[in-house]
């Protein structure tokens, strides 16, 4: 093996091992000797790799908004008009969160910082711009369906962050027992009837197109 592979093959170690400790234990409760042992290496050799805690943190978040912003953009073509590729987008960030639940906690972070302390300015910001990234393939299929006529001149980006708000909020309800129990519901056809709910005010022709739930993919977790 090469000294660039070498090098190559202990940043993702790394990162890997950054990766398990900052979801399971949050940026503020994360230690860096777990995740340089976890990782193989002396916790110099962290340093020499990424400045700080916090450049660690945002590159575990950059390496995984890389992989999920490729695939919201291909779920974000699948689709013959706007209503279509929302569903197809809403279907995926669910089934994402299912897969990864820990991914979500970590962005939410940034919610939650009375629990686990202040962020440095800098992840903040990363966090924000990733959001900003994945909110604009939502705000394009908006876009081109005002552009066909399909729905209504309306503020796309302001559509777009309903949209956002509304799924977010619904997956997170899932963690706590009492909503779970309050809502009486499985969360996927409310979460799907919330999406199409909103869609649906936006449409030329509301009648068009009939919105009906999506069929269950899965089960979340228990009441």
């Amino acid at each position: 093996m090469s000294r660039d592979e070498k090098k190559a093959e202990s940043r993702r170690r790394i990162l890997e091992s950054a990766r398990e400790v900052f979801f399971r234990d949050g940026f503020m409760k994360a230690n860096l000797d777990e995740v340089a042992e976890k990782a193989g290496v002396a916790k110099g050799t962290l340093y020499r790799y990424f400045e700080s805690k916090a450049d660690l943190y945002v590159a575990v978040l950059t390496r995984n908004h890389e992989i999920f912003h490729d695939l919201i953009k291909a779920a974000s073509e699948q689709g013959d008009n706007a209503v279509d590729r929302m569903r197809s987008i809403a279907r995926f960030y669910f089934a994402h969160w299912l897969d990864h639940p820990d991914y979500f906690q970590i962005f939410w972070a940034v919610d939650n910082e009375s629990v686990i302390g202040e962020l440095p300015r800098a992840v903040i910001d990363q966090i924000s711009s990733f959001w900003e990234l994945n909110l604009n393939v939502t705000h394009g299929v908006l876009e081109d369906g005002v552009s066909s006529g399909e729905l209504v001149p309306c503020d796309t980006w302001e559509v777009a962050n309903v949209l956002w708000e509304v799924a977010n909020s619904l997956i997170e309800s899932d963690n706590t027992k009492a909503r779970r129990q309050i809502r009486r519901r499985p969360l996927e056809p409310l979460y799907m009837h919330a999406i199409e709910t909103v869609m649906r005010g936006i449409l030329v022709e509301p009648t068009r197109i009939q919105l009906s739930p999506a069929q269950p993919m899965r089960e979340t977790r228990a009441s």
